[in-house]
């Protein structure tokens, strides 16, 4: 009895340990466990997350990658557009120069027309002084004839030279002829022709490339009638001249003295424009844009405004807006 109750605390004791010794082991294998699931799900919404990053940058570079190919083809569409604008001005340009000297061709035969309307008209008028003078001594000779008195003397020209003169009659008997001595004739220059005619010979030859012969002529016209309307046209053409043969410095000079002496000429605009395009070419571009603004200030609407204008955005230079 007393030996079964011995075995019986030392049984219990041995159980309790055995079923209380393992107990943190299986504890810590617990919290283990729930630390690696913690782990790995971390682990797995990172990565998750990683690859929803990665999608994203994807998708940026395809959007920056499709906006930088806009932006290119945008580019070249502008460039695009520019050269076709700069084409557009310089062929506008080249129109306006076209139709410019259309206009000068007319305007120069309407200078040629106006010049033989002059001639025509001097010529009716010389006419018709001469038909005034007829009538007025057949009036005055039928005058004289009806009322019976002495018949009327017409005035005869001196002998010229040392031609003898007439005997004097005194008493009914000749005397001897006294010689006549004639006064020595001066030299006299020759006169010049009409402007209108100078002036016609002149831009015929500048028609006909005579260019030599044409600014002779066209000198003469300045010479002879500096204040002719026709002489602010011939420094034009002297300018032309110039222009072509590559004077730009002349022709400029011939240019400003249409502005200057013939304000009211008909090539004032067309001068000032010749005028800054030469200085254009004399690699004078400041003083050519001033040039060049100055004549749309001044003639607004017309064409060589115009001209001017394209000449202005050919430079890249802001044009003065057309006036209304």
């Amino acid at each position: 009895m007393h030996r079964t109750l011995r075995i019986v605390p030392a049984t219990l004791a041995l159980a309790a340990v055995l079923f209380t010794a393992p107990t943190p082991a299986f504890a810590a294998n617990k919290d283990m466990v729930e630390l690696q699931t913690q782990v790995r799900a971390l682990q797995d919404a990172i990565a998750r997350l990683q690859q929803s990053n990665d999608e994203r940058m994807g998708v940026m570079k395809d959007l920056i990658q499709q906006t930088t190919d806009a932006v290119n083809k945008m580019a070249q569409t502008m460039d695009g557009v520019q050269r076709q604008m700069r084409a557009q001005s310089e062929s506008t340009g080249k129109n306006v120069e076209q139709l410019s000297g259309q206009m000068q061709s007319l305007n120069d035969s309407l200078d040629e027309l106006k010049a033989r309307l002059g001639r025509i008209e001097k010529n009716i008028g010389d006419v018709q002084s001469q038909q005034q003078s007829i009538s007025a001594k057949l009036d005055s000779g039928g005058g004289g004839a009806a009322s019976g008195g002495a018949p009327m003397t017409t005035d005869t020209p001196a002998p010229a030279g040392n031609a003898p003169a007439a005997p004097i009659v005194r008493n009914g008997k000749p005397s001897a002829a006294i010689p006549a001595t004639a006064a020595p004739a001066l030299p006299t220059a020759p006169a010049a022709p009409p402007v209108e005619d100078l002036y016609r010979t002149a831009f015929s030859d500048y028609n006909g490339a005579k260019y030599t012969l044409a600014s002779a002529e066209f000198n003469d016209v300045i010479k002879y009638y500096p204040d002719s309307n026709l002489a602010g046209n011939a420094y034009f053409y002297l300018g032309e001249i110039d222009y072509k043969a590559g004077r730009f410095s002349a022709a400029a000079k011939n240019y400003d003295k249409v502005a200057e002496q013939y304000p009211g000429n008909q090539k004032t605009a067309v001068s000032q424009l010749r005028k800054g395009e030469s200085l254009l070419a004399m690699k004078q571009t400041d003083a050519g844009v001033r040039e060049l603004r100055s004549l749309i200030q001044r003639y607004p609407n017309t064409q060589e405004a115009t001209a001017a204008r394209s000449k202005l955005n050919a430079l890249g230079v802001t044009v003065v807006p057309r006036s209304r």
